[in-house]
């Protein structure tokens, strides 16, 4: 039916606005360290610049220190510039062929911004909801208009969409009380 492929298809592009959400949050640094502040951090490889987790491995030492080991000895200096040179404002600490990255206690200020960060892009993630809803609604209006569902249907339809973007904005807002809560923790 087509009012099941409208509504498959917009349950697919909320799903995938809150994987958006859910990376967005990995990279906003906590006090603790997690490998995922390091998504997005390339390195020059030979001329070609490459995510860091394809030429080192990453681990978590203590609550508040990362280990990065280079595969290659000569990969230490490269993944040590792209750190410093990324915006995290982390300062690696290199000890033979291993960087030590040491996550520095998050101030008052640090922490009330990085709510804000994560406000807007929670907020980004309704607004992106919203539309992927109204999108949904206007197929259904163009159905209705070129008589292929009736009324009843489109109602029908209307509800399951409103019933359905009702559940994502939840989980954004769940995820959101979740970082919040993460980011104010000392």
């Amino acid at each position: 039916m087509v009012l099941n492929a409208i509504r498959e298809d917009a349950e697919e592009r909320m799903k995938k606005s809150l994987s958006a959400l859910h990376a967005a949050f990995a990279k906003i640094r906590t006090g603790r360290a997690h490998p995922g502040i390091l998504t997005g951090i390339t390195v020059d490889y030979y001329g070609n610049e490459i995510p860091l987790d394809q030429v080192a491995n990453i681990s978590v030492e203590d609550a508040r220190t990362l280990m990065i080991s280079p595969w290659e000895k000569p990969m230490v200096a490269v993944v040590e510039k792209a750190i410093l040179k990324s915006d995290l404002g982390l300062n690696p600490a290199t000890s033979g062929d291993k960087v030590r990255l040491p996550m520095p206690p998050l101030t008052e200020e640090n922490r009330k911004e990085l709510t804000r960060i994560a406000k807007g892009e929670a907020e980004n993630a309704r607004v992106a909801i919203r539309n992927i809803r109204r999108d949904a609604n206007s197929d259904m209006k163009d159905l209705l208009k070129e008589k292929e569902i009736t009324e009843d249907e489109e109602r029908r339809g209307s509800d399951l969409i409103q019933k359905l973007t009702d559940a994502n904005i939840k989980e954004v807002d769940d995820a959101l009380v979740t970082k919040e809560a993460d980011l104010m923790e000392i």
